[in-house]
């Protein structure tokens, strides 16, 4: 079985769940209750949202995230 890497970004309001969403495949993102809750459903979406992908969708490369003080 071929694994693959995949960054999570997690964001979390105030008094709502964790979201987390994967850069590198479109509209691929789920939630949780926990950490541990969102990367199993993470693990799920992101087995799905391979399976969905279109012939001429592909992965980009994650740069990294960069912080902009405005």
């Amino acid at each position: 079985m071929k694994t693959s890497e995949f960054y999570v970004a997690i964001e979390r309001d105030e008094d709502g769940p964790y979201v987390g969403e994967v850069p590198q495949i479109k509209a691929c993102y789920s939630q949780g209750e926990t950490i541990d809750e969102l990367m199993k459903n993470m693990r799920e979406v992101i087995g799905r949202c391979l399976e969905e992908l279109e012939e001429e969708e592909t992965i980009t490369e994650f740069v990294g995230v960069q912080r902009l003080v405005v």
